[in-house]
């Protein structure tokens, strides 16, 4: 997932990504514990997506919050 396209998403959109992606970091990881895991570097690439959600939907809700202390 691209940092370009996950800055054009609105924030309920990231919310719910957020909340997709975390479901799928469980069930890799489930899989992973049974040894049905396909390659490690997808719970590798999960986590990465995630943290870069929740980056961005950190730096928007401080913005939104500096223009509302603007006004």
């Amino acid at each position: 997932m691209k940092t370009k396209d996950i800055r054009t998403m609105a924030v309920n959109e990231i919310g719910s990504k957020l909340v997709e992606l975390k479901d799928k970091l469980f069930k890799q990881k489930f899989q992973k514990t049974l040894g049905q895991a396909e390659s490690p570097y997808k719970i590798r690439q999960t986590k990465r997506d995630i943290a870069k959600l929740m980056t961005i939907l950190t730096e928007m809700r401080s913005q939104n919050g500096k223009n509302a202390k603007k006004s």
